[in-house]
C-alpha cells in the first residue's frame, strides 16, 4: 500500500478518544435506523430570527450535514477535528453561540435496501440528495433567514445545484467540487459529519465487542475495525475474521458494498443461498387456477371451484 494510501487511512479512521457528539443517538443506530439531528437555535441568531445566515453542507461516507465555520476537514487529525466538534457542543463557547448545526444520519441498512431493492434502483447520490434536501426544508421550517447555501457536490456540480435553485428558488445557492477546502461554512459540516460518523462506527463497535469478545472495556474502534473503507486492510480483515456464513454482519454492515458482497458471494462461502426469480408464465393466473377437485369416477378433474367450494346443491327428494 502506497504512503499517502496510509496517510488518507490514518485520517479517516476515528480518533480513540472521539467525543460522543449529541448527533450520536445510540438506540437508533444500534437498530440500524436512520434520523436526524438538529442542535438548537443560537442564541445570536434565535434573538433575531430577522439574522441572515450562511448554510454550509457536506457528507462523510454518506451522510449529508449542516453547519459553519471552521478550515478544511481534511487537513485536520481525527483529534483535532473531534475537539472542535467539541467545543462546538459546549455552552457559552464562541462556536456554541454563534454556530448552528443538523445531521442527517443514514444507516448502512437503510442505505443497501435503497440500492439493493428489487424495484427502482436508489443509488447513493439520490439518497444523499434527497436527505440534504429535507436538511434544508427543515431549516427553513424552523423560521431560519437562510440567505446562501454552499455545497459540496454530489455528481456534476451544474446538475445539483440546478436541481436544488428549482426547489429554493428565493436562496443563493453555491454547488461546488472540493467546496469544504473552499468554503469555512462547507468545512465546519466537514467536520460536524466526519466526527458523527467518527463516534457512530465507536458505538457501534463497542457494542458489538461487549457482546462478542466478554472484555468488560472492549478497545476502540480504531483498533477493531479501523477505518471501516475499503482500502483499510484492518477493515476488510475485520469483515473476513467475523463473518457469519449465513447473516454476514450487523446493522453496521453496508451489504451493497462490493466488498461485503464479494465475501459472502465467494466461491468457498460456506453457505450459499439462491433466490428463484418468478416464472413469468405464471404473471395474471388466478388463485382457484391451483385447486383441482374431485371428479365423481375419482379422476382428478378441474372444475369451477368456487362453485362447488360449499359442496353441491341439495336436492328437493332430500326434505
Amino acid at each position: 500500500m502506497e504512503e499517502t494510501d496510509l496517510q488518507d487511512i490514518a485520517l479517516e479512521t476515528p480518533a480513540e478518544d472521539v467525543f460522543i457528539a449529541p448527533s450520536v443517538h445510540r438506540h437508533p443506530i444500534l437498530a440500524g435506523a436512520s434520523y436526524t439531528h438538529h442542535s438548537a437555535i443560537p442564541s445570536t441568531i434565535a434573538d433575531d430570527m430577522s439574522t441572515e445566515c450562511v448554510l454550509g453542507i457536506d457528507e462523510a461516507g454518506r451522510g449529508p450535514v449542516q453547519c459553519h465555520h471552521f478550515d478544511d476537514s481534511k487537513a485536520l487529525t481525527p483529534q483535532t477535528r473531534s475537539s472542535l466538534m467539541q467545543k462546538l457542543c459546549t455552552p457559552d463557547s464562541d462556536l456554541y453561540l454563534n454556530c448552528g448545526w443538523a445531521t442527517r444520519v443514514m444507516s448502512a441498512r437503510d442505505i443497501a435496501a435503497g440500492m439493493l431493492r428489487p424495484a427502482g434502483f436508489y443509488n447513493l447520490n439520490s439518497q444523499a440528495m434527497d436527505a440534504t434536501v429535507d436538511l434544508i426544508k427543515e431549516t427553513f421550517a424552523k423560521g431560519v433567514n437562510v440567505r446562501e447555501i454552499y455545497i459540496d457536490t454530489i455528481g456534476t456540480a451544474s446538475v445539483y445545484q440546478k436541481k436544488l435553485e428549482r426547489i429554493f428558488p428565493t436562496t443563493r445557492i453555491t454547488v461546488a467540487k472540493k467546496a469544504d477546502s473552499l468554503y469555512p461554512c462547507v468545512s465546519a459540516a466537514s467536520v460536524c459529519a466526519k466526527v458523527t460518523r467518527d463516534a457512530a462506527l465507536e458505538v457501534c463497535y463497542q457494542s458489538y465487542a461487549s457482546e462478542n469478545e466478554g472484555t468488560a472495556e472492549p478497545k476502540p474502534a480504531a483498533q477493531g475495525w479501523g477505518s471501516g473503507y475499503p482500502s483499510d486492510a484492518k477493515c476488510s480483515g475485520w469483515l473476513k475474521e467475523h463473518m457469519d456464513p449465513l447473516f454476514g454482519w450487523g446493522n453496521e454492515c453496508r451489504f451493497s458494498w462490493s466488498t461485503a458482497k464479494d465475501l459472502l458471494e465467494a466461491e468457498d462461502a460456506s453457505v450459499k443461498v439462491e433466490w428463484p426469480l418468478p416464472d413469468a408464465g405464471e404473471q395474471g393466473m388466478r388463485m382457484t387456477d391451483y385447486l383441482v377437485t374431485e371428479s365423481t369416477n375419482g379422476d382428478a378433474e378441474e372444475h369451477d371451484e368456487l362453485a362447488n367450494w360449499f359442496g353441491c346443491p341439495v336436492a328437493e327428494s332430500v326434505f
